[in-house]
């Protein structure tokens, strides 16, 4: 199964260089299905992951001067506070088993999983859903946006914390609508506030779980190529075209894992 694991890797890395987001909510159940991991685990290792590889990303929009850098601050700040209070304090504080009912236990990982394949799903109808409006979003103030975008970024954090996904899905939206960024801006912006939440989420969490730093380097260097290759496409196909064929493959594996969990 890891040579499927190394193959998605790649392909983790294509989207988040092509749509800059999406990519990342595939790294857990990669690790968890493919590579074996307990959810806990694919978490960390997730943050790395997604972390190296859109900071590689990111510097390819840089060169472009396609990131807006007070969009940075002001989605960041509250992102990253968020992120570093969930993984320090909120995931230690999660039991091994939550409930037992009968024959059923309710345990940590199945909890973490059943949160990602919701988050999935949420991130599919994104991704999937035509934008129809023919004039402007008016929105109240300035001011508001960036209490709005202040709010999202620490949402975002929270989400990242728990299930290790960059939250790219959220970001781009959030970029494009209340601060009117182009889509390509918007991705590269949006790849500089994931790299800067999964990094810091995993340096915050990284003692608290054993790490084999030769899986998780093969894994985050394979990525890195795969976001190369997608920065690289990016150039030539509008990834705008591409995101509702990869949100119906997001919504199908997000029901597939909350069978997948229930069932076992």
């Amino acid at each position: 199964m890891e040579i499927f694991g190394y193959i998605a890797s790649v392909l983790i890395g294509i989207s988040l260089g092509l749509i800059g987001g999406g990519g990342s909510i595939l790294t857990v159940p990669v690790l968890v299905y493919l590579f074996g991991l307990e959810a806990i685990t694919a978490t960390e290792y997730s943050l790395f992951i997604v972390g190296i590889s859109s900071t590689a990303g990111a510097l390819s929009y840089f060169k472009r001067d396609l990131i807006n850098f007070k969009v940075v601050l002001i989605f960041g700040i509250p992102s990253v506070i968020s992120i570093f209070l969930t993984r320090s304090y909120i995931i230690p504080l999660i039991p091994e088993v939550l409930f037992n009912t009968g024959h059923f236990s309710f345990s940590r990982n199945l909890f973490l999983m059943l949160i990602f394949a919701t988050l999935m799903i949420f991130a599919s109808y994104s991704m999937i859903r035509k934008n129809t409006d023919t004039e402007p979003i008016k929105y109240p103030s300035k001011k508001n946006n960036i209490l709005l975008m202040a709010g999202q970024g620490s949402i975002v954090g929270i989400l990242t914390g728990l299930v290790g996904a960059g939250g790219g899905f959220m970001i781009i939206p959030a970029l494009t609508g209340l601060f009117r960024t182009s889509m390509k801006v918007a991705i590269g912006t949006s790849l500089v506030i994931i790299s800067l939440n999964s990094l810091i989420g995993f340096l915050s969490s990284m003692n608290h779980t054993k790490i084999d730093w030769t899986l998780l380097l093969t894994i985050s260097l394979i990525a890195v190529a795969g976001i190369i290759i997608g920065s690289q496409i990016s150039k030539k196909i509008d990834g705008k075209k591409l995101k509702p064929a990869f949100g119906w493959f997001i919504l199908v594996m997000g029901i597939y894992i909350i069978v997948k969990e229930i069932t076992l």
